[in-house]
């Protein structure tokens, strides 16, 4: 029977011709469909394929009847309803190293052309203008660079910044320093980045930790004519700090090729003043990268659709599908402690131990840590980490990791136990499922507790003291935030103890500064699952 394929935004013809030679492979080419056209049709494909045009919705998938698969020609899944997808059993792919040269390359033609005027220096030739004093540049040797996250981007960055005689600075929460040395690159952490560069890149995914990393305090702390590129997503800098500071003189020049809104208003601001040049989203606009991407995603869509495998998922691992209904709400458990525990740590992972208790004993533990470490690498690599590449993206960390599983009676039947080493510190958690099969923390460090781990949760580190639980709920009332559920954990009597509260509504960093001056408070986190 014919399995149909449908490609709705441009794509190479190498990877077209992939799944056009396939003989059970029916493939439509069908680009610029408006959303209720795609919805219209999606219900009879087995596969879709997309870069970022096509916004794949929730009404879209609820649509669809026999779709199986997406596939997305690049790397952020901005453009798809991941948890819809999830939820239905269809599989979506990515290609997350496709674009790594295209996108360092541009960073770096952006750094040339905010240092010698290029642009503004091209228009007024073109004009009949020859006004050199008006275009003075700057050199890059003996520059400092500044790189926020250095990942497979940002380390091409680095090593195209060292030709230029360039001093490298990284920020990278997730990278050890002997990696970075390695690369001749000095890690530090983010203050010290944002005071000592004269050059400013980032290069991390849009996520809840990411978002307007760079706002009006890291502006503040920066050198007076610092440079900004930004080649990674917008959002990760406040574009109303960026202009305010650009008015200011405090930043010399930025060079966007992407923003917060795409395409950006013609009103923008930003686009008026002269020290702004900018692209249009092109880091990936290479014809090399797009056939990278395009052949990736092809040969991926097409391994699946004949039972070859998983590649590049992120949404899914590789098991048979018997395999699959076992293990499933393991998977969904241990994804959620990695995530969890990224959250709560302090410093830099340095090695993480993992205990499998139970009758996850008889599988294949592979994915249930290929889960855990994504996990834990997802809430800084956002969506560039998935099921299939997060073990291979904590190697390149020099994350070390452990593995043990046993049958014996532990605390906890059926857990796992997740160690984290950092720089800094170390921590323990245990989770578990419930009668239901969902899961649930039920202990961290010496603590034991019994967390619902979804949603928005806050944790205080507290003494065990009369008022806490009322003064904390009296606070949150107050600003309209409702508690979902809510667990203690102590010491002894009097002594440390930790309260964990899922909560309802948004969590500012105003509710989060309140909670820190309650008595006996010691400390407050925002967890966000």
């Amino acid at each position: 029977m014919s399995i149909k394929i449908l490609i709705s935004d441009p794509l190479s013809e190498e990877g077209i011709n992939i799944l056009k030679i396939v003989e059970d492979f029916h493939v439509d080419i069908k680009t610029d469909l408006k959303p209720q056209e795609l919805k219209e049709i999606i219900k009879d494909y087995d596969a879709l394929i997309v870069r970022s045009a096509t916004k794949v919705t929730k009404e879209i998938i609820d649509s669809s009847k026999n779709l199986k698969v997406i596939g997305r020609a690049g790397v952020g899944l901005d453009n798809v309803d991941l948890e819809s997808a999830t939820q239905k059993g269809i599989i979506v792919m990515n290609t997350p190293a496709g674009n790594t040269i295209s996108t360092a390359e541009h960073t770096f033609a952006l750094i040339l052309a905010l240092s010698r005027n290029i642009p503004q220096a091209n228009n007024s030739v073109k004009r009949g203008e020859w006004k050199r004093s008006q275009f003075m540049g700057v050199e890059l040797y003996n520059k400092v660079l500044g790189i926020i996250g250095l990942g497979r981007i940002g380390s091409e960055v680095a090593k195209r910044a060292q030709a230029f005689g360039m001093r490298v600075l990284a920020y990278d929460p997730y990278l050890r320093r002997e990696i970075a040395q390695q690369l001749g690159v000095e890690i530090v952490e983010l203050r010290e980045l944002l005071t000592e560069s004269d050059y400013i890149t980032v290069h991390t995914p849009l996520t809840e930790e990411t978002k307007h990393i760079i706002s009006d305090e890291e502006f503040a702390l920066m050198k007076d004519g610092v440079r900004i590129i930004n080649c990674a997503r917008g959002g990760v800098i406040d574009e109303k700090a960026l202009l305010n500071a650009l008015k200011e003189k405090k930043v010399a020049g930025a060079a966007l090729d992407v923003f917060e809104v795409e395409p950006p208003s013609k009103d923008s601001e930003l686009l008026k003043l002269d020290n702004v040049i900018v692209s249009c989203h092109l880091g990936a606009s290479t014809e090399e990268a797009q056939r990278n991407v395009a052949v990736e995603i092809a040969e991926s869509v097409r391994d699946y659709l004949l039972g070859k495998g998983i590649r590049n998922a992120v949404n899914f691992p590789c098991l048979e599908i018997e395999t699959y209904k076992v293990i499933s709400p393991y998977l969904n458990l241990a994804e959620r402690l990695g995530c969890f525990g990224a959250q709560i740590i302090e410093g830099r992972i340095q090695e993480i131990n993992l205990s499998y208790n139970g009758e996850i004993f008889n599988y294949d533990i592979t994915p249930l840590t290929s889960a855990l470490v994504k996990g834990l690498l997802t809430p800084v690599l956002g969506d560039s980490v998935n099921f299939i590449n997060a073990l291979s993206l904590a190697k390149e960390r020099a994350i070390k990791l452990k593995e043990t599983k046993s049958l014996r009676e532990e605390e906890f039947i059926n857990s796992i136990e997740l160690k984290i080493n950092t720089d800094l510190e170390s921590r323990s958690i245990i989770g578990t499922l419930s009668s239901n099969k969902q899961p649930r923390i039920v202990k961290i460090d010496k603590y034991y507790v019994e967390v619902l781990p979804y949603g928005q949760m806050i944790i205080t580190y507290n003494w065990d003291r009369p008022g806490i639980i009322g003064n904390l709920g009296t606070l949150l009332g107050s600003h309209g935030i409702n508690i979902a559920a809510m667990t203690f954990g102590r010491e002894e009597p009097q002594g440390k103890a930790i309260s964990i509260l899922n909560v309802d509504n948004p969590i500012s960093q105003d509710i989060l500064d309140k909670i820190k001056k309650l008595d006996n408070i010691l400390s407050v986190k925002l967890i966000k699952l």
